[in-house]
């Protein structure tokens, strides 16, 4: 059946995932994701379309994405297709001797001397990031994510889903964080790349603002509140009108009302599809219940306050499923009392959503029980290194986790 060019709410989701292109013996990056495509591509190319999914390129050359090719409803499918191009991928970068490998950061890559950008085509935008903002940190070329896309049909649709995911937004690091070694070092954060994130874009507040995106529910308020505000603050440092508002805008999610969507844009990638799947369908799950008022109405969504839900984000980057949450407001929203720490609230909305006996949830329960009773990756990451963050002992463990992905499994320590 041919879709709609226009989806509903919860009609179906895009998703993408990042993996990084390292050696194979030294876990080095390696910046061939041209040659990997050009190699399905037959010349160099952007994009690579094998059905389900399809192979694009970023901005660096060590880095390859995996996205939907067309939003999907079934995901169990879709983390199929995702394990079986992985499988295929690491077959072809066999022949340089190199691998994928997940998390959202390398653990030990400089990016000011290794950074290779994507060589081809034309770059005008991009040169206009690097004058502006000097992108060769670990909050450009030192992440990756997973991105979640759900569509809205009309403003009315867009108010319940962004009032929602708002909601949602500060604790998913407590879910996803999976980047606590930046520089050979743990950083003291579990969401090390959500630090980067925050901060690569300071020089212009406007295209970031507290990453939690400002409580406005329609599309005039949102072009005349955050657009506007964006082109005002770039135009001195683009006179010659490059960058488009609509790109520029960097918060946590992002509304295009051209076609109809918000992507999430702050999940951690994890260590292997099945992970990254649940987690998906977790939030989707979560946000479906906001939207259907299970937990709290609309109104009371929509009350929200950014400085408090961004402060949230700001705790659950550091200290991850262990952050304590004071704010009396935020877990009552999901009916549970404060204080209560973060993990505890994902277990309750957890709990919450199987006594419905929502079954696409039931599917990912194995998974989800690892990240909620085990820890985030991040977490995970650091107890199998047993307090020795020696490069030797770094390089064991993220070769572990290479193989996770390899074999599609989940890191269990």
């Amino acid at each position: 059946m041919t879709q709609p060019s226009r989806l509903h709410i919860f009609q179906a989701y895009g998703v993408e995932l990042e993996y990084m292109i390292v050696d194979r013996k030294t876990l080095d990056i390696r910046p061939i994701a041209d040659e990997l495509l050009k190699h399905e591509l037959g010349h160099i190319g952007t994009n690579f379309e094998n059905d389900v999914v399809t192979w694009s390129n970023e901005r660096v050359l060590h880095v390859i994405e995996l996205k939907a090719t067309k939003p999907e409803s079934n995901f169990n499918t879709l983390e199929s297709a995702f394990a079986d191009n992985v499988k295929r991928i690491n077959s072809i970068l066999e022949q340089w001797d190199a691998m994928l490998l997940p998390t959202a950061a390398h653990p030990w890559m400089d990016p000011m001397k290794e950074t290779k950008f994507w060589p081809h085509g034309s770059n005008d935008v991009y040169k206009v990031y690097d004058r502006i903002f000097s992108c060769s940190g670990h909050g450009w070329s030192n992440l990756q994510s997973t991105h979640l896309n759900l569509p809205f049909y009309d403003d009315e649709e867009f108010v319940k889903l962004h009032a929602a995911i708002r909601l949602v937004l500060p604790i998913l690091p407590a879910l996803c964080a999976s980047s606590p070694i930046i520089e050979g070092k743990v950083t003291g954060a579990l969401d090390s790349r959500m630090e980067y994130y925050k901060n690569k874009l300071a020089k212009i507040p406007s295209i970031t603002g507290r990453v939690v995106p400002e409580g406005v529910f329609s599309k005039r308020q949102y072009s005349n509140s955050i657009y506007d505000r964006i082109k005002n603050d770039i135009a001195s440092y683009d006179p010659e009108n490059i960058l488009n508002p609509i790109w520029l805008n960097s918060r946590g999610a992002i509304p295009r009302f051209d076609r109809g969507s918000i992507e999430i844009r702050i999940m951690d990638i994890q260590e292997a599809p099945p992970a990254d799947i649940a987690i998906q369908t977790l939030v989707i799950e979560t946000i479906k219940a906001l939207v259907s008022e299970q937990f709290c109405n609309l109104e009371q969504q929509m009350r929200a306050k950014t400085e408090i839900l961004a402060g949230i984000l700001d705790d659950t980057s550091q200290t991850g499923q262990q952050t304590e949450i004071l704010s009396s407001e935020y877990p009552e929203a999901f009916g549970l009392e404060a204080p209560c720490i973060a993990k505890d609230l994902w277990k309750h909305i957890f709990s919450k959503l199987l006594e419905s006996k929502n079954a696409t949830l039931e599917k990912w329960e194995p998974e989800l029980s690892v990240i909620l009773n085990d820890g985030t990756l991040s977490d995970r990451i650091l107890r199998s290194m047993n307090r020795d963050a020696s490069l030797e002992n770094i390089k064991e463990t993220y070769q572990h986790l290479a193989d996770c992905l390899a074999q599609n499994k989940m890191f269990i320590v």
